[in-house]
C-alpha cells in the first residue's frame, strides 16, 4: 500500500468515526474485530471446510539453520479460501483495520509511521526480530 493511500484510510476513518470516539469504545471494538476476524478464519475451517487445519509439533531444533528451519516449520494449513469465505475475512479484517485506524487517530499516530518503523527494525534485526 503506498503511503498515500493508507495516510487517505487513516483521514477517511477519522472523518467517518462518529458513534465510537472515545478511547475505550475504539479500544474495545478493536478486540472484538480481532475475534470477528478469528472467528471468519475458524468458519473457514469448521462450516465450509474450504481450509483445514492438521496440527502437531514442530520439527524445530535449536542446531537448524534458519533456512532448513524455514522450510521444516508447517503453517498447519491446507486448502485455500473459497470466493465466500475469503470476502468475509477480507470483510472482518477490513473493520479491523478501520478500528486501528481509529485508534492511531486518538493517539496521534500516522499508521504510515508504525509499518515503517517495523519495517526498519525487521531489516535492521533480521533473524533476531522473530518473536
Amino acid at each position: 500500500m503506498r503511503d498515500h493511500q493508507l495516510d487517505r484510510f487513516q483521514t477517511q476513518v477519522a472523518e467517518l468515526l462518529l458513534r465510537h470516539r472515545s478511547v475505550l469504545d475504539v479500544l474495545s471494538k478493536l478486540q472484538e474485530t480481532s475475534a470477528r476476524t478469528n472467528r471468519s478464519i475458524t468458519k473457514a475451517v469448521t462450516n465450509c471446510g474450504c481450509l483445514k487445519v492438521q496440527a502437531g509439533k514442530q520439527p524445530f531444533t535449536s542446531a537448524s539453520n534458519f533456512d532448513t528451519a524455514k522450510d521444516a516449520v508447517d503453517t498447519h494449513l491446507s486448502g485455500d479460501l473459497c470466493e465466500h469465505c475469503r470476502d468475509v475475512v477480507v470483510s472482518e479484517m477490513g473493520k479491523h483495520l478501520f478500528y486501528l485506524a481509529s485508534a492511531c487517530n486518538l493517539l496521534d499516530i500516522h499508521m504510515r509511521d508504525v509499518i515503517e518503523k517495523e519495517s526498519e527494525k525487521l531489516s535492521t534485526l533480521g533473524l533476531f526480530n522473530m518473536s
